[in-house]
């Protein structure tokens, strides 16, 4: 087909997948890295592939990080024990061939795929994976204050100087190839929540030698251990090399399944939106993700192939209840009166990105049709500021410079825009740009002066609990925020089995989280990708579980 068709993919959740596409030759989601995608004989890969990122990851230890970049390596590099369906969002094998649950819901039992080696020759197996487990458990108190990106406290509630708190209760040895995890108490969302990036089995050799907990380093501004410069696992590629330039991974020959076509894979980062299309354009890179609404029809005239994600992310405005005068209620919704959505994505998303009033994407169950939205009223806001006898003091508004995430395309236009309309009801704020590659998400992650600060989510599992747990779950720094009541209602929700009371219980709790506003969504983005005239496909995923082994490439 002719490259000058401009080929669009959208991929949604549901009891079916709708694949919608502007061209019959539009690439689908490739299959799960357990399955071949072929009947004949594999082919050993050969090709490089070069593909634009917006940032260079911050931290190579998925279980310390929540960062797109980072996730977008170690899932070629490391496997849990499930995996996603990147077009349905349903749980697959991975380096568990089978499991059941037992107990009321307390134990699972996981069956390992035999003979699988991670990259340094060490031996997955029951006791590798517990090794994992427990590591996390076991996460020091002072560890965890130095990377607030760990995902364990927020899916298990608790680490092992607090077990009562925690859902985690251990992980047994069963034989060589059989492991048990038991929890403390029923958890839905259990087997979702294991296709985290941050759940993936690092080899135990590799952690113990490279002082995986000993954060000794910094990277970006963040510190790091060790092990985050050179991960280790099962997957189909493994680490080679790393400078400011690329970050380079290697086809892995021991791998057990398919391994595709691609040898070599070059992560290039671009921070400019139009770097990077001049850099695909230019022939430097042969795909790139995160294409921005100004560069968006450019590509489109110039006939270069489009892949749009479905929406599974969303965009917010955080604000610090610990700094006054946040704590109170009428200059919060101030804030989300002043906050003209419609003007943001209209401005500065890629069309048909939708305004958001909650934090659970609409094709989730427990969206909350009703959930309070005060909307666009800038009128109202200054009223509301007034009765709070708010006398212009500063607000700290942290944005972050050089950084394209897929909820957040161009944060320094959207910072001023919010800024201008923020000004413009009265409110004085004070900006302070911080470079994502200089600590941003640690600093706006943890306690501080800030007042407000942009930031979003994007979500892993189709799961309301994947959104509201990790935000709203508990008190975190980036909020202040401690409704007790909500959190147990969270709590409660995440043990409760599938089914219109569950969806009830969260839509209640998204209209209870809209109505004390600790922070304002924005948007749920739409994504996009480029791709070169070399791809013939690229598995595109709204939960971003997209392993380039699914690349195809053109003859």
């Amino acid at each position: 087909m002719a490259s000058s068709k401009m080929r669009r993919l959208t991929v949604q959740f549901g009891a079916a997948v709708a694949v919608l596409g502007l061209a019959a030759c539009t690439g689908t989601p490739g299959p799960a890295p357990s399955s071949s995608s072929s009947s004949t004989a594999p082919v050993e890969p050969t090709a490089t592939f070069n593909f634009g990122t917006a940032s260079m990851p911050l931290g190579l230890d998925p279980a310390m990080t929540a960062d797109s970049e980072s996730y977008r390596v170690t899932r070629q590099v490391l496997e849990g024990l499930v995996g996603v369906d990147g077009a349905t969002g349903e749980t697959t094998p991975l380096l568990a061939t089978e499991w059941k649950d037992s107990n009321n819901g307390l134990s699972y039992d996981f069956t390992l795929r035999s003979e699988v080696t991670f990259h340094d020759g060490t031996p997955l197996d029951a006791a590798a994976v517990c090794a994992n487990f427990n590591r996390w458990f076991t996460f020091p108190a002072e560890l965890r204050k130095q990377a607030p990106g760990i995902s364990f406290q927020g899916v298990f509630k608790a680490y092992s100087d607090e077990p009562v708190f925690s859902i985690f209760k251990d992980c047994k040895v069963v034989s060589a190839n059989d492991v048990q995890i038991n929890l403390t108490r029923p958890f839905t969302g259990f087997l979702q929540a294991l296709t985290l990036p941050a759940f993936a089995i690092s080899s135990p050799t590799a952690l113990e030698a490279q002082k995986a907990n000993v954060l000794n380093q910094t990277l970006n501004g963040q510190a790091v251990s060790a092990y985050a410069s050179h991960p280790v696992g099962t997957g189909p590629y493994e680490f080679s090399a790393w400078d400011e330039n690329r970050l380079t991974l290697s086809t892995y020959k021991g791998y057990w399944g398919n391994r595709g076509q691609i040898a070599t894979i070059n992560f290039i980062p671009f921070d400019r939106a139009e770097t990077r299309q001049q850099a695909l354009l230019d022939g430097k890179i042969d795909a790139y993700d995160l294409v921005t609404p100004g560069t968006f029809d450019q590509l489109v005239k110039k006939g270069v192939q489009i892949i749009q994600r479905d929406p599974f992310s969303v965009m917010y405005l955080g604000i610090n209840q610990a700094v006054a005068p946040l704590e109170k209620l009428e200059v919060r919704q101030a804030i989300e009166m002043a906050v003209d959505k419609e003007t943001l994505i209209r401005r500065f998303f890629i069309d048909n990105t939708a305004q958001a009033s909650q934090f659970v994407p609409p094709k989730l169950s427990g969206f909350n049709n009703n959930a309070p939205s005060l909307g666009y009223n800038p009128e109202k806001a200054k009223e509301l500021l007034e009765k709070a006898g708010y006398k212009g003091e500063e607000i700290k508004f942290y944005y972050p410079l050089n950084a394209t995430r897929a909820y957040m395309p161009t944060p320094e236009k959207i910072y001023a825009e919010i800024s201008r309309q923020l000004v413009a009801v009265g409110f004085n704020i004070k900006p302070v740009p911080v470079d994502w590659e200089g600590g941003y998400l640690q600093r706006v992650q943890s306690a501080g002066d800030r007042g407000l600060h942009l930031l979003g989510w994007n979500g892993s599992y189709a799961d309301a609990d994947n959104f509201l747990g990790p935000l709203f779950g508990e008190t975190r720094p980036e909020f202040g925020y401690a409704d007790s009541e909500v959190f147990h209602k969270i709590e409660r929700a995440r043990a409760m089995p599938d089914g219109d009371d569950r969806n009830a219980q969260y839509q209640a709790i998204n209209a209870e989280i809209a109505a004390s506003v600790p922070a304002v969504p924005i948007a749920f983005p739409i994504s996009a990708l480029a791709l070169s005239n070399k791809v013939e496909s690229y598995p595109a995923s709204p939960v971003l579980n997209e392993v380039f082994t699914n690349v195809r490439l053109k003859p």
